[in-house]
């Protein structure tokens, strides 16, 4: 998966060990037009993760093996200006490497507007 550089879409790799959440949060961004990469744990996504392919990380915080928090931890260490926006019903008590967190429940226009902000699109 190779990134062209005239693209205009938007690449966000999402995380969450939830197969319903993540596969309706991949339908709902790709009908806004994003293109979605998705792992089903923090330790898949730092392994697929590519500063040059994806414009922003989606994760939850609760999962087996790594928190999605000690992930993002991780991601800003790799590629300080990734934005990260979590979507969580139990945020971390550090919240220093995530730009947005996202109480659950929550509608997905929240994700997507906070995903449209932090990469600057109308």
């Amino acid at each position: 998966m190779q990134k062209d550089l005239e693209s205009e879409l938007k690449t966000v790799l999402l995380v969450d060990d939830d197969v319903d959440t993540r596969l309706l949060t991949k339908m709902f961004l790709n009908h806004f037009g994003y293109e979605v990469d998705s792992a089903t744990s923090a330790g898949e996504a730092l392994d697929r993760f590519n500063p040059v392919l994806h414009d922003l990380v989606l994760t939850d915080n609760s999962m087996e093996g790594m928190t999605g928090g000690e992930m993002a931890h991780i991601i800003k260490m790799r590629s300080p200006s990734t934005p990260v926006v979590m979507c969580t019903g139990n945020p971390p008590n550090d919240c220093s490497s995530v730009d947005v967190v996202i109480v659950k429940p929550t509608h997905l226009l929240a994700v997507k507007d906070a995903i449209n902000k932090l990469l600057g699109e109308k």
